[in-house]
């Protein structure tokens, strides 16, 4: 495998499948997750997904996985699966503060080896108004890090997104842009997202995608697992992050991103052990390190299995 790829796609994908269009069920997304943690692709895996809404719920199904003493089930991981696993949550609830109580206790219950290791580090929250960012960033305790979604669209448009990232610069706080959806009208423009990443890039706004990014390079899909389920046009992983990481590192023009967004071609993505490419544009593995690192940091996907069955496809792993 190229190290440049190894190094795109290192804890990139956040396992999501409690969410549509898998909506799995929580006993399957734990044991889900806990395959693709000891599985041969771990590398790629990121954090587990889940609603604070469900906390109580995820402790009870998971608790024969986690790692830790677990004296009841007599599960011992071994090596990089012995660490806590680390979720991120959304903030599904009514009452900002008792969310927040519901991630402090479950932080305290399982710092205990004996109640199996876990640790919610990130949470995500949906705001409609730029105001509210700051008041959530008050409260939001220090150890944990969170990303805001919003709406975004094309310089200019009535969902500019630049209110809502001015408003994240200088923080400890990332953006979360929504990429799709079970329906076609779920899922943003190439120059809307182009016009989020440019943004981003500009004030040094970290971020992460979700929803719609199950495939590797954009092209028309099926929205749903029902075999009659209608196809639209889907963003691939590929396109928004090495988008992302040239958009970031080498501040192109605009035509540019929106171009590696609507690429459509495969043969098009180029990987090697010094550089990565898409076409002419070439970006050194250095580079995409710093960008993975500090700006595209990952995306939600309810599927683990099926992003890496298509870099299997495109012969990349």
């Amino acid at each position: 495998m190229p190290r440049s790829l190894n190094t795109l796609m290192t804890d990139l994908i956040d396992y999501a499948g409690l969410f549509p269009p898998a909506k799995v069920s929580m006993p399957a997304a734990v044991e889900a997750y806990n395959r693709a943690r000891i599985g041969e692709h771990e590398w790629m895996l990121g954090r587990f997904v889940c609603p604070v809404s469900r906390l109580e719920e995820f402790g009870r199904a998971a608790a024969p996985l986690l790692p830790g003493t677990n004296a009841s089930s007599g599960y011992r991981p071994m090596g990089d699966a012995a660490g806590p696993w680390r979720l991120t949550v959304l903030m599904d609830g009514d009452d900002r503060e008792s969310d927040l109580a519901e991630i402090e206790g479950f932080n305290d219950h399982h710092a205990e080896p004996d109640n199996g290791l876990a640790k919610i580090d990130m949470c995500e929250i949906k705001v409609a108004e730029v105001g509210e960012i700051d008041d959530w960033l008050d409260d939001i305790p220090e150890d944990v890090y969170p990303f805001f979604e919003f709406p975004i669209g094309p310089d200019g448009s009535a969902t500019d997104c630049r209110g809502f990232v001015a408003a994240l610069s200088g923080n400890a706080a990332a953006a979360k842009v929504r990429t799709g959806g079970i329906t076609a009208n779920a899922f943003p423009l190439p120059d809307e997202l182009a016009a989020f990443l440019h943004a981003c890039a500009a004030t040094d706004v970290p971020f992460k995608a979700t929803a719609g990014l199950h495939h590797a390079v954009r092209g028309p899909h099926r929205l749903t697992y029902e075999k009659d389920a209608p196809t639209a046009p889907m963003h691939g992983f590929l396109n928004l992050f090495i988008a992302a990481a040239i958009c970031r590192a080498m501040r192109p023009d605009r035509a540019v991103t929106i171009a590696i967004l609507s690429g459509e071609e495969p043969a098009d993505f180029k990987f090697s052990a010094d550089v990565l490419a898409w076409r002419e544009h070439l970006l050194a593995v250095t580079d995409v390190a710093r960008v993975r690192e500090a700006f595209a940091l990952s995306f939600g996907s309810c599927s683990f299995d099926e992003p890496i069955e298509e870099l299997k496809a495109m012969g990349l792993l």
